[in-house]
């Protein structure tokens, strides 16, 4: 569509302007700072930031009913900067102009109901939404286009030369970040930084196909991110972990677009979202709250966040007594949920903020953790499979949380549940061999289902290729046997 063709009340809408400031506010002592430069933490303090934007006509402006508008009209124009995540302008970064926004893709992600036979066997109306058709194939490019858009305009603005973008990373953040940073050209240099030995071979092809400088080092993701705080505190270079606030807020497109799929209505819904580094959690509440505040929405969704018992810090904060809850990180072991496998989340100050406010919203609480299994991940992830859908194992442990919180009665069946699958299936595909062909180490937990193995049955045919018809013959008449087929 064109903006022509758009009525006359909305059109002028469409394209948006760079409107109000922008701001970091800290979580620690409320300082609030400019965004002229890039912070990861207060300079005063140390907290965690989340960045605020004031000043901004339209939202202080424009009721509900004029936004979902704006929304639905502009997704139907071909304006690549509005195609994505800047399809919520306004309520993303609306300081960064249209000529700054990259856009590879990302967002607007299907959401896809379950089959009736996996609702059945869940007993709930449920529905995945497909992270994994992103660019780099996981949720981390929403935050990457966020973040990597502001870190080209504001080198275009300070004239910045030579920018080194730094992230450590189980997997999903190196992929994203070494694709975005690659687009931008030899201005940028992509440094990733992983554990050894616990990124998937797939997941390693991604940086080092994009480019990257790539370096393993021995332990697990919270080792790495220290060094990259190390790192960040004392050099120029641009983080791009979720401690970037900027990152945050492209995750929040995941709200809006969830809102917009169900006509904004987002009543007697819950969304299921596995929780590693905090930040998707954080953005997905911080989205919704912003369009309720907006009149967007009505009414908040649930929120349930998932943790396996491998790696459960946030689970083990909110199952202690409110006020007397004290956080503690915990050492993580082996998880198939690599992704979700941090045993100190930058954004937990995030988390405890937000979900404060969450539920002070209503009388009604919103806000949950449940925790989950090894064993029930890779079973779920593998019956989501074997029922249409393309599920990594953080979507399993988002399927497995979904059963566990219907178990403990925090979501009743007359609900409908929006599930997070972060990364696409086969990005995790070893797992899934392992589950196969039973060879998980012992550490995982996890011991295969025979009526969920499954494994290529092979032929061997007593004629060989020589006699050819013979070969073809003896062959189709083995499969005959293998399924039963009847003649005609």
């Amino acid at each position: 569509m064109k903006i022509e063709q758009v009525p006359k009340e909305i059109s002028s809408f469409l394209m948006p302007k760079p409107s109000g400031k922008m701001y970091y506010k800290c979580l620690g002592c409320n300082e609030r700072f400019g965004i002229d430069e890039l912070l990861y933490t207060c300079p005063k303090c140390g907290s965690v930031l989340l960045l605020y934007s004031e000043g901004n006509e339209l939202l202080e402006s424009l009721d509900g009913s004029k936004w979902k508008k704006i929304f639905d009209y502009r997704k139907l124009l071909n304006y690549p900067a509005i195609k994505g995540i800047f399809l919520f302008y306004e309520f993303i970064a609306p300081v960064i102009p249209l000529s700054s926004i990259i856009c590879l893709g990302e967002g607007q992600t299907p959401v896809v109901r379950a089959n009736s036979k996996l609702r059945d066997m869940v007993g709930i109306d449920f529905y995945f939404k497909y992270e994994g058709l992103n660019p780099s194939a996981s949720f981390k490019d929403r935050g990457m286009a966020c973040a990597l858009s502001y870190i080209k305009y504001l080198s275009e603005e300070k004239g910045l030369k030579d920018i080194i973008a730094i992230c450590a990373s189980t997997g999903d953040t190196s992929a994203s970040a070494a694709l975005y940073s690659s687009y931008l050209g030899d201005n940028i240099r992509s440094v990733v930084i992983l554990p050894e030995g616990k990124v998937t071979v797939q997941q390693l092809s991604q940086p080092l196909g994009h480019g990257s400088i790539v370096i393993e080092v021995p332990g697990v993701f919270d080792d790495c991110m220290k060094v990259v705080e190390y790192l960040s505190e004392r050099y120029n270079v641009a983080l791009l972990n979720s401690k970037n606030s900027w990152r945050i807020l492209g995750q929040e497109s995941f709200s809006f677009e969830v809102a917009q799929s169900f006509d904004y209505d987002m009543k007697s819904k819950a969304v299921v979202v596995p929780i590693g580094n905090a930040g998707n959690i954080t953005a997905i509440m911080s989205g919704f709250l912003k369009f309720y505040k907006a009149g967007i929405i009505n009414e908040l969704p649930k929120i349930i966040g998932v943790q396996s018992e491998h790696a459960d810090p946030v689970f083990r904060y909110y199952e202690q007594e409110e006020g007397e809850r004290r956080y503690v990180p915990v050492k993580v072991r082996p998880s198939v949920a690599q992704a979700a496998m941090i045993g100190d989340p930058v954004s937990m100050p995030r988390v405890i903020e937000l979900v404060k406010e969450y539920d002070s919203i209503t009388d009604k609480r919103r806000f949950y953790v449940v925790q989950v299994k090894e064993q029930e991940i890779m079973d779920c992830m593998i019956t989501a499979n074997r029922n249409g859908n393309i599920v990594c194992t953080q979507g399993g442990e988002s399927l497995a949380g979904l059963i566990r919180a219907k178990e403990k009665g925090y979501i009743s069946k007359s609900e409908v549940a929006i599930l997070n699958s972060t990364a696409h299936m086969l990005k995790f595909i070893s797992f899934q061999q392992m589950y196969f062909e039973d060879s998980f180490p012992p550490e995982f937990e996890v011991k295969p289902k025979d009526e969920l193995k499954n494994q290529p049955l092979k032929i061997s045919p007593e004629k060989g290729k020589d006699q050819y018809s013979e070969f073809i013959k003896d062959v189709a008449e083995k499969i005959v046997k293998i399924l039963n087929l009847k003649e005609r």
